[in-house]
């Protein structure tokens, strides 16, 4: 079972564009699915996570990886 990760955001972010990427080969091998939020949408998010997006939460253990993360880091995570 693919393991759930949540990615923290905004719309027309070009970071979060970018997180975006790295992403997409854990995806496409059923690695993980990611559910995408958009923080502009919840005043505590906002306030949590504004000045850190985009930010990478593994929904099993709630550990984040803060904006910049590559393929390494993301295979790490999935490990945990």
């Amino acid at each position: 079972m693919p393991i759930e990760l949540t990615l923290y955001g905004t719309s027309h972010c070009h970071l979060c564009e970018q997180a975006e990427a790295v992403l997409l080969p854990f995806v496409a091998a059923s690695q993980c699915q990611v559910e995408l939020i958009d923080i502009a949408e919840d005043e505590s998010l906002l306030t949590l996570y504004g000045t850190r997006i985009p930010v990478l939460r593994h929904g099993p253990t709630g550990i984040t990886l803060d904006w910049p993360f590559d393929s390494s880091a993301v295979a790490r995570l999935l490990q945990e």
